[in-house]
């Protein structure tokens, strides 16, 4: 499952409708995918997840009693989308701090990768 950070920090009253359209208008994406979306406010206090899983949209948020969340992407670069694997996802929930700035899993494995390399 593909989960996509959006960079720009957003406003945490947001629900369904107000999110769905991020995704739609600025990360140009189909909500409907099954792709979960993140969402963190401004002091990265806060997180929301959306994901349409197959019924309906659902919305999973966590707030940071002590510390903050980690920065996934620098200033520079605020209008790129950042894309995690679930593990990656769950790290962040977590509240490690290391989400975003180094790799943390494997590439994707590819076509490529999968062939039988036959030599004669």
């Amino acid at each position: 499952m593909r989960v996509w950070a959006y960079a720009a920090p957003v406003d945490m009253r947001k629900s369904y409708e107000g999110l769905g359209a991020i995704v739609r208008n600025e990360l140009r994406r189909d909500i409907m995918l099954g792709e979960m979306y993140l969402f963190t406010n401004a002091r990265c206090s806060r997180a929301k997840v959306l994901l349409f899983d197959g019924t309906g949209l659902c919305i999973y948020m966590k707030r940071m009693d002590k510390g903050r969340f980690a920065k996934l992407w620098r200033a520079e670069r605020i209008a790129e989308v950042l894309s995690l694997t679930t593990s990656e996802l769950a790290l962040f929930l977590e509240g490690s701090q290391l989400v975003g700035r180094r790799s943390l899993s494997p590439a994707p494995i590819s076509q490529e990768d999968l062939a039988v390399k036959i030599s004669v």
